[in-house]
């Protein structure tokens, strides 16, 4: 469900705002990992998880303008996390 809103939601006004920056700046989300923020922090904020955004130098002016056209770019393992 994680990686659903991030993929849905992330482009929208009300959207992650960790997730916006980074996708606004040409990153690709790369993993969400269960488990990965095990603070009470972490679990109050994302419920222990985090997400790993990648900064592909070679296609980030190509990544940021899908994000701003409202497209989110995406490692196959995220997608997979997608599918029903």
């Amino acid at each position: 469900m994680a990686a659903i809103y991030l993929e849905l939601g992330s482009t929208g006004r009300n959207g992650n705002p960790v997730a916006k920056f980074h996708l606004g700046n040409g990153a690709k989300l790369h993993l969400v990992n269960w488990a990965g923020d095990l603070s009470r922090k972490g679990f109050r904020q994302l419920a222990g998880l985090m997400v790993n955004y990648l900064y592909d130098l070679g296609n980030v002016e190509e990544t940021h303008e899908k994000f701003a056209n409202g497209e989110i770019v995406y490692l196959r393992s995220v997608g997979r996390l997608m599918a029903p």
